[in-house]
């Protein structure tokens, strides 16, 4: 058991999850359960948070991985008997094509970690953040689902599926103690973003951790929206 605040960040080894894993672990002081897929990053998160006194509990996985899904939210019942944060933040930006050139194996891969995923990790812990006094819960959207663009079919697609998902959700969850929210982080300096604008200055873009920072806010307990869709410009 703990007595800090426990969230799980998914996306957690680099850009935005790694700059809100950092901030919820140690301006907030929550214990943070760090999801990622590669561990040695997930190792030098781990390094850092507690170089600044934090604690979190690494979690190297797979969203696309059904099985371990679900035993990650019994491993989290019987050890923490619940969860006060989720932030879905891991995400793909998949091929930036015409649709038709597209795989069907690339389409699959890129609504699988932006869509199936999230809904594995509502499927999984919804009845933990239940248990919380303050559950809380955000998922990282995109511009593109109100601003449709040619080339970005299947992320775009992904994004607006994860989006009437996590509506549905909402509106499911209206009665109880929880509040999730859906969060468009803007154009980010992060690797993702030099991917999809390479010829675009990173520079002139916000870093992640002033990004993070208000990210973070809406998996703390004083939040009290539900349903909402925020911008990081806006906040």
């Amino acid at each position: 058991m703990t007595d800090k605040r426990l969230t799980l960040v998914t996306g957690a080894s680099a850009g935005i999850g790694r700059a809100l894993a950092l901030e919820l672990a140690t301006t907030h002081d929550h214990h943070v359960l760090a999801l990622a897929r590669s561990k040695s990053a997930l190792e030098k998160l781990d390094d850092e948070i507690k170089s600044r006194g934090g604690k979190a509990t690494l979690i190297p996985l797979d969203l696309t991985d059904a099985p371990s899904v679900e035993r990650l939210g019994a491993v989290v019942l019987e050890r923490w008997g619940r969860l006060d944060g989720l932030a879905g933040n891991a995400g793909m930006l998949g091929p930036l094509s015409p649709l038709q050139t597209i795989t069907p194996r690339e389409f699959d891969k890129t609504i699988d970690t932006n869509l199936t995923a999230n809904w594995r990790l509502i499927r999984s812990f919804d009845p933990l953040l239940r248990t919380s006094d303050s559950g809380r819960a955000v998922f990282v959207t995109s511009g593109v689902v109100p601003r449709p663009r040619a080339f970005w079919g299947p992320y775009q697609a992904s994004k607006a599926g994860l989006e009437a998902m996590v509506h549905a959700w909402i509106e499911e969850t209206a009665i109880t103690k929880m509040k999730i929210n859906l969060f468009d982080p803007g154009a980010t300096r992060t690797a993702m973003r030099a991917d999809a604008m390479p010829g675009e200055d990173p520079m002139t873009l916000p870093p992640p951790e002033e990004v993070a920072a208000k990210l973070a806010k809406l998996v703390l307990p004083e939040c009290d929206s539900h349903g909402k869709r925020f911008e990081a410009k806006d906040m």
